[in-house]
């Protein structure tokens, strides 16, 4: 199979990186008409929960950094995170999941209140400058009838079986008995009319009580579930200054725990320790290394607000905790290559989505939104359109490995009105004296924190455009289970150089269904003008003016 084609945009004015050709398109429909990057990325994300109603949607939920520009030249920027993340019902125990794996991947005790429209809306108030209105009405527009694109076909066609068998999906997704290919009409128009709602009377229709959260309640419970209208009601998105740090001078910006962010900054810090300029199987080595560092630290973390004591959590990001862990960090001894097996695996598919966008102004906006895996929980509630999340399973059960095959994390067990541990850790970068930089995230459950770390090592320490350090083959090592994981088009010689170090390496499909997705934008320095990329394991277009 050929590669699907990658483009790097470069624009004057601004940029919008998604997994959807459309979806960049209209962000920066929203740009021209002088929104706000934040506009944009509203615009974008919902746009992608229509047409890629496995990734995302508003029945998921996520987060959302934003650079705010300063008023003045030479004034610092802020940075802003959203956590719109879902919350645990009042409901839910410790213990619901024991013997009932299967209840945490799909049904109605899978589902958290979901937070996406809570956060998009408390984004808009905060930095849009568009009409809430206008914004969500042209996906409600939208989702009345479009062409299903290729991404779209590919995934329905793993999962024909069951959504023909299945009356609240197949009549949008198989409405004459065959699923829907690529080309084909699509109509969503229980859930247009839910954005139309949701347009003229904003997010809280979602959950004060109305026919739709009546609605949402009902599906939730008559599938297993255990939500009720006050958890709607009772849900909040929480808006702080995002974590910061630095790596090789260049200041970073991403979402506190239970997000990846953390990680992301524990995994950058060891590696600051190396000079990364040719790319070689040593330095190849470091990032595996540190990538199994990142995963352990992530298995320390959960929700802050469920901790007595969130010391362990609060060292993670610190460049003096990296100092001590990267003594342990072991160079190891080459071998002969016997342990290089080359093997096509395919793993669970996170449907999770990312967007990026720079305006003009230099606002920065990096939002990362899910419903987890493939279509959530799968559950679709027909009366509002709305596919429903599964994040129950990024909470931890006892002696259970998840969906992704990750070992229990002893904090992470679930408890009413807690928010789990996630992959997620929508980033932005600035340079050493505060000008806008990058935003970037990815999608693509564990794998999603160790594709922006390499990214970015491609972008600030290999020097390569946006569209390059996307398109570089990427490896993941999530520790447990051992073994690190290629892209098919990974350089050889380097992952025969990491199989003398005894790395298990398994190459994989690029197009797996896997396979971590990044969306990024950037303002090149030293031209000013913006660039941006989008993935193509996804068939990701960005678009700029």
């Amino acid at each position: 199979m050929g590669r699907n084609p990658a483009y790097l945009i470069e624009a004057d004015h601004g940029v919008v990186a998604t997994e959807n050709k459309r979806c960049s398109n209209l962000g920066v429909d929203i740009l021209r008409k002088e929104g706000t990057a934040v506009d944009a990325a509203i615009a974008a994300t919902l746009c992608i929960g229509v047409v890629n109603s496995f990734s995302s949607g508003i029945g998921g939920g996520g987060y959302m950094t934003v650079r705010v520009p300063p008023p003045n030249p030479g004034e610092k920027s802020k940075v802003y995170t959203i956590d719109f993340r879902g919350m645990a019902p009042a409901a839910t125990t410790p213990t619901m999941f024991n013997g009932r794996k299967n209840d945490s991947e799909t049904g109605g005790l899978s589902i958290l209140i979901p937070g996406e429209l809570a956060g998009l809306q408390l984004a808009h108030d905060e930095w849009g400058a568009l009409s809430w209105k206008e914004i969500v009405v042209r996906n409600a527009e939208l989702a009345m009838g479009w062409t299903v694109d290729k991404e779209l076909a590919r995934r329905l066609q793993w999962f024909s079986e069951t959504f023909i068998k299945d009356p609240d999906f197949n009549r949008i997704f198989a409405p004459n008995g065959t699923i829907l290919g690529e080309g084909d009409m699509i109509e969503r128009n229980d859930y247009a009319r839910t954005l139309l709602r949701v347009a003229e009377e904003g997010a809280q229709v979602f959950y004060n009580g109305s026919d739709i959260t009546l609605a949402l309640v009902a599906k939730i419970n008559a599938t297993g579930g255990h939500a009720t209208l006050k958890d709607f009601e009772d849900y909040k998105p929480l808006l702080y200054r995002s974590l910061e740090g630095t790596y090789h001078g260049k200041k970073l910006y991403t979402p506190r725990a239970p997000s990846s962010g953390p990680v992301l900054l524990h995994m950058l810090n060891l590696v600051e320790g190396y000079n990364f300029t040719r790319r070689n199987g040593l330095d190849t080595h470091r990032m595996v290394e540190a990538m199994k560092f990142g995963n352990a630290e992530k298995s320390r973390m959960s929700d802050p607000r469920f901790r007595y004591d969130t010391t362990l959590i609060d060292e993670i990001h610190t460049k003096q905790f990296a100092d001590e862990i990267r003594e342990r960090l072991d160079d190891g001894r080459t071998h002969p290559t016997e342990y290089y097996r080359p093997l096509y695996t395919l793993k669970p598919d996170p449907g999770t989505s990312h967007v990026s966008v720079v305006d003009t102004n230099g606002m920065m906006v990096s939002i990362t939104s899910s419903i987890n895996s493939f279509w959530g929980s799968r559950v679709l509630d027909p009366q509002t359109g709305v596919v429903l999340n599964n994040h129950m399973n990024d909470f931890s059960m006892f002696n259970e490995t998840n969906l992704y095959g990750e070992f229990p994390a002893r904090w992470n067990l679930p408890k009413a009105g807690k928010r789990p541990l996630s992959s997620m850790c929508p980033t932005i970068v600035e340079t050493a004296d505060g000008s806008p930089y990058i935003a970037i995230g990815a999608s693509g459950g564990p794998t999603i924190f160790p594709a922006v770390f390499q990214t970015l090592i491609n972008i600030i320490d290999y020097e390569l455009d946006p569209s390059e350090a996307i398109e570089f083959g990427r490896l993941h090592n999530q520790l447990k289970p051992e073994g690190t994981y290629a892209d098919e088009t990974y350089r050889a010689d380097i992952l025969e150089a990491l199989s003398r170090r005894r790395h298990h390496i398994e190459v994989l499909d690029i197009y797996r269904n896997g396979s971590s997705c990044v969306q990024a934008v950037m303002r090149d320095p030293m031209s000013g003008r913006f660039l941006g990329a989008s993935d193509s394991r996804k068939n990701g277009v960005a678009a700029g003016y």
